[in-house]
């Protein structure tokens, strides 16, 4: 039984009996006590129940226009309801306020997905979006939320998409920026809602391209020889050959032989510079061993036929130097580099082969050569896998067009940087570039820096950087 109820019975009779009272007493002075009885009792009712209800249009008031203020100070069973009242009304903010929470954590975890998110209605009109998706459709909250989705994205694919109902599949469109591609899929959720994903496959649907590349030139790089083999062995089985005419085959033959496993050693290295860890910085490699390699390796390329120029072993950039990093890697990518100098200039052109310490402290082995040059439309393509500016006299001049690609891997594995500089009809300059940190010995600064190509060309083609 509540507090409040006997006293406030009590309360009441007593009322009563006072109204009564003084009905009674005032209905004898008028000769009818009954009537003053009873307007008696009506009237201290109506007191009684107006007292009542005052405290109850304040509740009702409150409750009206809830704030932060609390329930008013009732008592008796309006002070009863008042109090629950406020601990259910409490109770509920605090629920809503954690929902508000919670649903906020939700939508900040959606915005850090790296894929896009957006939420349509059933006629396709945008109720949200993340920042991704804001990033691939373009979209900015105050302008576009309301609109729909086909007049923010105009992909004949979506399009299509959505009114064929039939999500199972992803849809792919190019980005209203013209930039990219992504790849969209929508679910179905509630009364006709939809949830859409996106997601940048630029650069998947890039390397699927260097990878479907990949395949079809490597498999015309081998095709090509095992075509000749085939056709050379066909020769030698059903025609007569003189000895003059079968040693001219065999020595082709074992060119073609050579080509191919040029191109396989090649690949190799790739695979090996993909696959494994970076070399590390405790192993030092000599400088004056790596120029050697290179220098013996150029002038039996070369045969005699160019003008070949080598920074002495002597010389203070070279003695004494060391540089960190895998010692059959930099061999590779600095043999290539000159490799690919002696090829493409012509007999009797020049070549010259550095290495110097920059004032800085980085250490640069630079390949200048007089060769054709190289148009700047190619340059940034150079190190991909078998780009070759001139496919036919690459083969001539028994490259793999995997060489630059070799330079690149290496130039990254040891945090260095490839930089090209040419000119058509003049020559390049190839240079690589290694961080001061993965130098060491000797003094830190060389004057013996490669020259550029001349003024002019240093003036109007500086040099690019490929990879860093």
């Amino acid at each position: 039984m509540p507090s409040w109820l006997i006293p406030r019975v009590l309360k009441l009779w007593a009322a009563l009996g006072l109204g009564s009272l003084v009905g009674f007493l005032g209905g004898r002075q008028i000769h009818a006590p009954l009537m003053g009885t009873v307007l008696g009792l009506g009237g201290a009712s109506f007191l009684f129940l107006l007292r009542d209800l005052l405290p109850g249009y304040r509740l009702a008031k409150w409750l009206r226009e809830p704030s932060e203020q609390p329930a008013p100070a009732l008592h008796g069973p309006w002070g009863e309801v008042g109090y629950r009242a406020e601990r259910l009304l409490r109770l509920r903010e605090r629920e809503l306020e954690e929902q508000r929470r919670r649903l906020e954590q939700f939508f900040t975890a959606i915005d850090a997905a790296p894929n896009g998110v957006t939420l349509l209605d059933a006629s396709d009109h945008v109720l949200w979006f993340s920042s991704m998706a804001a990033d691939h459709f373009g979209l900015e909250p105050k302008r576009d939320i309301g609109q729909r989705i086909t007049n923010l994205v105009r992909a004949p694919a979506l399009l299509s998409y959505l009114q064929a109902g039939n999500f199972d599949e992803p849809v792919k469109i190019t980005q209203p920026s013209g930039q990219g591609t992504l790849m969209l899929v929508l679910r179905a959720y509630g009364d006709g809602h939809k949830l859409m994903l996106s997601q940048d496959i630029t650069e998947r649907e890039r390397a699927e391209t260097m990878r479907r590349d990949f395949v079809a030139n490597v498999s015309h790089e081998i095709r090509t020889p095992l075509t000749v083999l085939a056709g050379f062995i066909e020769s030698m089985t059903h025609l007569q050959l003189t000895d003059v005419e079968r040693k001219r085959v065999l020595g082709l033959m074992a060119q073609q032989t050579d080509r191919m496993q040029a191109l396989v050693s090649d690949l190799l290295t790739l695979a090996k510079l993909e696959g494994s860890p970076r070399p590390a910085m405790d192993r030092w490699v000599p400088v004056s061993k790596l120029m050697a390699h290179v220098e013996s390796d150029a002038r039996s390329l070369s045969g005699g036929r160019h003008k070949l120029s080598f920074t002495s072993l002597d010389d203070a950039a070279v003695k004494d130097i060391e540089l960190a990093g895998s010692e059959t890697e930099l061999i590779s990518a600095l043999a290539n580099l000159a490799g690919n100098a002696v090829r493409y200039t012509p007999a009797d052109g020049s070549v010259d082969v550095r290495w110097a310490i920059l004032p800085d402290g980085q250490g640069e082995f630079s390949v200048t050569d007089t060769g054709v040059g190289i148009d700047r439309e190619h340059i940034p393509r150079l190190t991909e896998r078998f780009y070759r500016v001139d496919g036919s006299r690459a083969r001539e001049t028994g490259g793999t067009g995997l060489g630059l690609s070799i330079v690149k891997h290496v130039a990254q594995r040891h945090a260095g940087e490839l930089r090209i500089d040419s000119e058509v009809g003049k020559g390049s300059r190839f240079s690589l570039l290694f961080p001061a940190a993965r130098v060491r010995g000797g003094s830190q600064s060389s004057p013996g820096a490669a020259p550029a190509l001349n003024a002019d060309v240093q003036e109007s083609w500086p040099p690019l950087r490929v990879v860093k």
